[in-house]
């Protein structure tokens, strides 16, 4: 399973970018999906994550109220909407995905990983 991501780009703080992540040759419907960062010079991190099998979502407290991740059914990705975006943010943005493990603190239990989509919010 491939997984791709997009929607990165330079923006302004306050402003809003759009990550999307799909499955070449799958659909995502069936796996947990989750988006991890790695600002520069610092470890990776959990942003969000959603279940498959209910729903359910996850965020870490930096970014609860202002990122919002869904699955688009019909264009069978996982989006990650990101509004009121801060300098802080800035980082390689990473789609990771697995049938069966979803957890927010261990990127390690995810079988597949996108290369990465990069993040920069300055001024």
């Amino acid at each position: 399973v491939q997984l791709v991501e997009s929607g990165g780009g330079s923006v302004q703080p306050g402003g809003s970018l759009t990550l999307s992540c799909v499955a070449s040759g799958y659909t995502l419907d069936n796996f947990h999906v989750c988006w991890f960062r790695q600002p520069p010079g610092k470890e990776r991190e959990g942003v969000s994550c959603i279940n498959s099998s209910d729903g359910d979502t996850m965020y870490t407290d930096s970014v609860k109220g202002r990122f919002t991740i869904s699955r688009d059914d019909a264009k069978k990705m996982v989006v990650l909407q990101m509004n009121s975006l801060k300098p802080e943010d800035t980082a390689v943005y990473y789609c990771a995905a697995d049938p069966f493990f979803w957890s927010l603190n261990r990127g390690t239990g995810y079988r597949y990983w996108g290369h990465g989509t990069q993040v920069t919010v300055s001024s």
